[in-house]
Order: C-alpha cells, then sequence, then structure tokens
C-alpha cells in the first residue's frame, strides 16, 4: 500500500475566497459595536445606583462609539445607500440582516439616553431610553461574532459556539475599561468587578475555542494574529490587576487600567480578525480538518438511530 498523500492544493491556490472586509473598518466596527453594547449595560446600572458621572459617560461614550461603528461599516460597503437597502427587509435566518435592525434600533435608543442625560430634559423619557439600549446592548456586543461565524472562514467557523462569548466578554471589558476612564473612582467599583470577571472569561473562552478548533488554532498562535491575541492577553490582565488593585483611590492607576483594558479589547478583535483572514488564505485549514472529521466518521460511524447533518464548513465554499 502506498503511504497517504501529503496535503496540496491546485498551484497552493486558496480553497475558499478571503473576506473582501478591510480590517480597519470591519476590525473596528467589531471592536466600537462591543464598547457601544456593553456600554450601555454598564451605563443602565449607574444610572439605576445613583453613580449619575458614570452613566452620563457612559451613555456619551456608547452614542459615540456605535456611531463610530456605523461609520466604519458604511465606509466597508462603500456607498452610504446601502446600508439602509439592508433594512428593507428583515431575514431572521440572515445575522448581517438582524444586526442592520440591531443597530437601526439601537442608535436613536442610545443617542435619546445621551441627551437626556446632558441636557436633563425628560428624564422618564431618558430612563425608559436607557433601559432599551441596555436590552440591546448584550445583542449589539455580540451578534458580529455570529456574523464572522455565518461564513466558511475556518478560523471564524469552527469556533461559532465559543466566538460570541468571547466577543461578550471582550466587549464587557472594553465597557469596563471606558467606566474607569471616565468615571470618577468612587463610583467605578462594579466597573472594576465586570473588568476581573470578562478578564478571566475572556481567557477561558479563548482555550476552549482553540481545543475546538484542533490545528486551525495554529492561526490564533502564529503571525499577526498571534501578536495582537498574546497583546491582548497580557493588556486585559494587567488593567484588570490594575483596576482592582486601585480600590477606587487611585484616579492616574484606575485610568490607566481602563486605556489598558481598552487597548487589550481592541487588540481581540483585530487578532481574530486577521487569525480568520489567514486561515481562509491557507487552503491547508479548510480541506485537512474536513478530512479528519471525514476519516473519523469512518472509522467511529454515528449508531443507526442517530440523525446526522453535513458539515456546514464543507458546504460553504465562499463566505457571505
Amino acid at each position: 500500500m502506498s503511504p497517504p498523500a501529503d496535503f496540496a492544493s491546485y498551484y497552493g491556490r486558496p480553497v475558499i475566497k478571503a473576506p473582501a472586509w478591510r480590517a480597519r473598518d470591519i476590525a473596528g466596527y467589531f471592536f466600537l459595536g462591543g464598547l457601544a453594547g456593553a456600554g450601555s449595560v454598564l451605563a443602565a446600572g449607574a444610572h439605576a445606583t445613583g453613580r449619575t458621572t458614570t452613566a452620563t459617560a457612559m451613555k456619551i461614550s456608547s452614542l459615540a462609539a456605535v456611531s463610530l461603528s456605523t461609520a466604519a461599516l458604511v465606509n466597508d460597503l462603500g456607498r452610504p445607500e446601502r446600508f439602509g437597502n439592508m433594512l428593507r427587509v428583515l431575514k431572521p435566518t440572515s445575522p448581517m440582516s438582524v444586526g442592520s435592525w440591531l443597530l437601526a434600533g439601537y442608535g436613536p435608543a442610545a443617542g435619546a439616553a445621551a441627551a437626556s442625560a446632558v441636557t436633563g430634559r425628560l428624564p422618564r423619557a431618558g430612563a425608559a431610553a436607557t433601559g432599551a439600549a441596555a436590552l440591546l446592548g448584550p445583542a449589539v456586543a455580540s451578534y458580529t461574532a455570529v456574523l464572522a461565524a455565518d461564513t466558511a472562514v475556518p478560523a471564524w467557523h469552527g469556533a461559532h459556539r465559543e466566538l460570541p462569548y468571547l466577543f461578550a466578554a471582550s466587549a464587557t471589558a472594553a465597557a469596563s475599561g471606558m467606566a474607569l476612564v471616565v468615571g470618577p473612582t468612587r463610583e467605578t467599583g462594579p466597573a472594576r468587578c465586570a473588568a476581573v470577571l470578562a478578564t478571566v472569561a475572556e481567557s477561558a473562552v479563548t482555550k476552549a475555542a482553540e481545543r475546538r478548533l484542533g490545528m486551525v488554532a495554529e492561526t490564533y498562535r502564529e503571525g499577526r494574529a498571534g501578536r495582537l491575541l498574546r497583546a491582548a492577553s497580557a493588556l486585559t490582565a494587567i488593567g484588570a490587576a490594575g483596576g482592582a488593585l486601585s480600590g477606587g483611590r487611585s484616579r492616574p492607576l484606575a485610568a490607566a487600567s481602563g486605556l489598558a483594558l481598552l487597548a487589550g479589547s481592541a487588540c481581540t478583535r483585530f487578532g481574530v480578525f486577521a487569525a480568520g483572514i489567514a486561515s481562509a488564505e491557507d487552503p491547508k485549514y479548510t480541506v485537512v480538518p474536513q478530512r479528519a472529521a471525514k476519516e473519523a466518521r469512518r472509522t467511529h460511524p454515528p449508531d443507526p438511530g442517530t440523525p446526522t447533518t453535513p458539515s456546514h464548513s464543507a458546504e460553504r465554499t465562499q463566505p457571505r
């Protein structure tokens, strides 16, 4: 018998087409959307507990973040009217369609909450808008992970179970960092706790994703993605530790910790984006895992009564 053939693709060409998304726009869109959504949750908590300075600052930062996030998305689309075209229908099975409607509903709520907080007018309407933004915030912070995972890109689709949790944890770290930067130290207790929890969750989810990805996890450890994600891990840990040590007493330490958390969250989003592009450009990350899965099914067939479904990534050859 001849030995198993080494993997090779046709002239080394990629098997799937890498997304034509620009890192600055789409990875920035991922980061800013997460900051806005998680920030609205923290703003609502600060509003409810009488931390008015932090609540106002977080409402303003969430409005600024979602505005910049939408601008980055529109810039990547090429023409502003394309965003409006996505609102012509609502398709629940399309993350892009659902996400567009989420932004369309979240943006005005965040704007109304910030306007009421700054002007002091219509406090009841402002409170209602704050609550609405907080309800939509978690979806806004994490739906971009579903959008990325709903493609054939191996590093994204292979981690489709963990990626939304990773984005949610990263968004929480970013929002906590923003609260440490803009809020008085006496009001940042909840943000410091959230930063520690987000850091632990992000580390655990990243490890779980790498276990599931198998060999594709190399794209998260090597090259540009590896450098960004190692920086993200260090910055997030430093920010959470600094925030905890500041204890609400040292304003400079709290601000520096907040900036580290923000930078760490941004590195996470850019790192995940870079890993996805690297996995799409190298054909082995598309073909070798599929061959291994096929061999595993051949040697360990499922029980006769167990329904089987085809591999999602094997069905698709182009990202949506």
